[in-house]
Formats: structure tokens, sequence, C-alpha cells
């Protein structure tokens, strides 16, 4: 580590944000996170220095890290790791699966990558995910290597994570639309995210995949 992100006072060692960042492996927003909501999480209170630069005591750090790694482990024991790994199950089931009291708590890297979806007759999404998938996502939030997945049950690769996500063409239309009407391209993510009821960035991900598709500019080109 270098630079501002460590530095020994007297003889303790402490770390600037993007220290933290580094020696415990997280990302910034993470840390970020974990300092704005420290009455909660346990993270400790930084000290300035005489210029008045932003520090962590890195023993403070690491007992703050040790205990989140243990409580995060703990979580995963609860995890339901019943049931046939291939079975596609809804956001409520992957919620008690998860053991969260709701299925609004799903964390975003599974809202935004079911292995299934289908457009309801008034335009609502129903997502579903394999089993395995929910177990590797708990997993993969703990650092724990995934057991949901058996091997050889993978399928083929993706050409984005977003290949037969029915929200694509959705995606795809709309920058058609927006094309023939000459209009700007500023502010579609906003109407793809209204017209989807995901979020912003979800609706910005399907826009750059309908985009940067091959096969879909093709199919835009011929409309």
């Amino acid at each position: 580590m270098t630079g501002v992100a460590r530095r020994t006072f007297g003889a303790r060692v402490a770390l600037d944000r993007a220290g933290v960042a580094a020696h415990t492996g997280a990302s910034r927003s993470t840390v970020n996170h974990w300092y704005r909501n420290r009455e909660r999480t346990g993270f400790p209170d930084a000290f300035t220095d005489d210029t008045g630069a932003e520090w962590f005591w890195q023993d403070e750090v690491d007992a703050f890290h040790a205990a989140h790694r243990t409580a995060k482990l703990a979580v995963l024991t609860r995890i339901d790791r019943s049931g046939d790994p291939h079975e596609l199950v809804g956001s409520g089931e992957a919620a008690r699966i998860l053991r969260y009291g709701s299925y609004r708590n799903l964390p975003d890297e599974l809202r935004d990558h079911p292995d299934d979806v289908e457009i309801l007759s008034d335009g609502r999404l129903r997502r579903r995910w394999h089993r395995r998938t929910v177990w590797a996502i708990a997993d993969a939030r703990t650092g724990r290597q995934s057991t949901g997945r058996t091997p050889g049950t993978t399928g083929a690769h993706k050409p984005h994570p977003y290949a037969d996500d029915p929200r694509l063409q959705v995606a795809v239309d709309l920058l058609v639309e927006a094309d023939a009407a000459g209009r700007d391209r500023r502010g579609l993510g906003v109407e793809l995210a209204r017209r989807l009821g995901v979020p912003q960035r979800t609706a910005q991900r399907l826009l750059t995949a309908a985009e940067s598709n091959d096969g879909l500019r093709h199919r835009r080109g011929s409309v």
C-alpha cells in the first residue's frame, strides 16, 4: 500500500478510505456505506490529522472487518439450501431462502439478473431464479465458494448478462422509437425504468446491452 492510503502516527498505523478499501478488499462505495451507517454497522469513527485529512486506525478496521465477516458467515449458515437446485422460484421464495422478511429486500445482483422473466398481461414482470442462483448470490455476498451450482449444469455462455432476457426487446423497441422520432437518447433510461418497473441503473444497462449487441442493431436498422 503506497501513497496517502496508509500513514503511521507514532507506532500506530492508520488508513484513509482508499486504504480501508484496499486493506479489506471492499469497494470504496461499501466503505462509504459502512461509515455512513456506522451506528448500525459498528464501523470505527474517523479522526483527522493536522491538515484535516481523515484517517481510521488500522487495528480498529481489522476488528470491525473480522466481526463483519463473522456476522455474514453466521447469516450464511441460516440460508435454506433444501430443494432442487434447478427449480425456478419467484421473488417471495427467493426472499424466504435468503431469510429476508420481504421480497423488497432482495439484493440488486439478484433482482437485476433473473434466470427467467415473464411479462404479464398488465405489463408487470415476473422474475424467477434457479435455487442454485439464489444460493450462489448468498455465497458471493459472504465470500464463500458456491456449492449450489453442480458441475456441468451451468449451460451455454451468454454473449452478455441480458441475453435471452425479454426486457431487452423492450429496450430495443424504445431505441427504435427514439431513432424514428429523432429523439435525444438522454432520458431514455428513465423512461425504460418506468416501463419495466426496474431501477434506472438496470434500465441503463439494458439500453447499453441493446445498443451493443450486433444482432439487435441489425434488427433496429431494418425497422
